[in-house]
């Protein structure tokens, strides 16, 4: 198998086939969360742990992976990961304790390497004009897996039980597995000189007012679409009474509206700046999610009004998110990796604690504008951190 191992870069949709899995892992089982729950004789809460517990290790993971990948190459550090995830998505299928299920669906998150890393590697073989179109055009593609994962995570459910989507991760882990090796050659061409030497460079990141911008932009607008997984099961089933592939439906609708947005922002990055793009991005997330919460606090609580609303999280996401990328590994480009890796883990950790937050004060009785509202809020933090980017950057330049 050695003889067929690649040194070339990756083809786009091997790139695309990383980014996707790592979402896919995190949104195709939500459906089911409500029926996981019935079976391990758990409350929603408790299991919502598959969710937020998931996010945060992924949170720590991505503090280590993109140093790691700077130091020893992006190719090892991809497929170690892709094991680590197929060995747990088996062991979940088969597991009987809600303890151990929640252990093994934590290692899941070792996958998350691969929308870090795709980044940093699309950053490694071009510079930042064509590194937006590529990512815009990246998001594009792959967020047609998420936009049917949550329906056929659904349907699983329905039909064969959750353990299916399982088994469906681990086929899917093993595929992966075998493209990376036969087309993701090594681009890191310049590895750090050792691991502590590139983990310190951490500060120099840390001290940036313009990394600070972006990440906060980025976090808060991933973390919102992580609040909105979280709380969505609970208001699709107690407030409006939908079934799971219903919901899977809604839930996709979010990506689908993340493509639309992907591809604006892949056709505007060649006549426009890159933070005039995650502002209009953020203003469009702001303005939907305002327009819902009123109609739905005036008594209008409908599929609709709610779910319609939040259509525009994944439009304004799609707009912002290939820039703010671009721009947050262009802080230092030297340090693209571990840019890559440290925003995407404030963004996970951000995405973690709205997630648990989410779930612990929804209820029956406020679900319906208790989850927009807390949308909302975590948009308009978004919105504060795109204004400063825009500010600095007009001051740099």
């Amino acid at each position: 198998m050695k003889f067929y191992a690649a040194n070339t870069p990756p083809h786009l949709i091997t790139l695309i086939f990383l980014t996707s899995t790592s979402v896919l892992s995190l949104n195709m089982f939500i459906p089911s969360l409500t029926s996981m729950a019935d079976e391990f004789s758990v409350s929603y809460a408790v299991m919502n742990i598959s969710v937020a517990g998931y996010l945060a290790i992924t949170a720590v993971l991505q503090v280590v992976l993109g140093p790691l990948s700077d130091r020893f190459g992006r190719r090892p550090v991809l497929l170690g990961s892709i094991i680590i995830f197929s060995l747990a998505s088996l062991f979940c299928a088969l597991s009987s304790n809600i303890w151990i299920f929640l252990s093994l669906r934590i290692l899941q998150g070792a996958i998350i390497s691969g929308m870090a890393l795709s980044r940093a590697i699309v950053r490694d073989m071009m510079g930042s004009k064509d590194a937006v179109r590529v990512l815009g055009t990246m998001a594009m593609a792959m967020a047609v897996a998420p936009m049917l994962g949550p329906i056929l995570g659904g349907v699983f459910d329905e039909i064969f039980g959750w353990r299916a989507t399982f088994w469906f991760y681990l086929g899917l882990g093993l595929a992966l597995f075998i493209l990376t090796w036969i087309d993701l050659g090594e681009t890191n061409k310049n590895p750090s000189a050792t691991f502590r030497k590139q983990f310190s460079t951490y500060p120099d990141l840390l001290c940036s007012g313009l990394f600070w911008g972006y990440s906060i932009c980025l976090s808060f607008g991933i973390a919102c679409f992580y609040a909105f997984l979280s709380g969505a099961p609970l208001v699709a089933d107690k407030v409006l009474h939908l079934p799971p592939s219903q919901l899977g439906l809604y839930m996709g609708s979010i990506t689908g509206a993340f493509l639309v947005g992907s591809f604006i922002s892949n056709r505007l990055a060649k006549h426009t700046t890159s933070t005039k793009l995650v502002l209009a991005g953020r203003i469009v997330s702001v303005s939907g999610l305002s327009l819902g919460l009123i109609i739905v606090l005036s008594g209008n609580i409908t599929s609709l009004s709610i779910f319609g609303s939040t259509i525009f999280i994944g439009l304004g996401n799609g707009m912002s998110l290939p820039s703010c990328y671009v721009g947050v590994m262009n802080v230092r480009s030297d340090l693209a990796g571990s840019a890559a890796g440290l925003s995407g883990a404030m963004g996970v950790a951000a995405g973690a604690i709205l997630a648990t937050m989410m779930a612990a004060i929804l209820t029956e009785s406020n679900a319906a504008f208790g989850f927009l509202t807390f949308l909302l809020i975590a948009k308009i933090i978004s919105l504060a951190g795109a204004i400063l980017a825009h500010n600095l950057e007009r001051k740099i330049n």
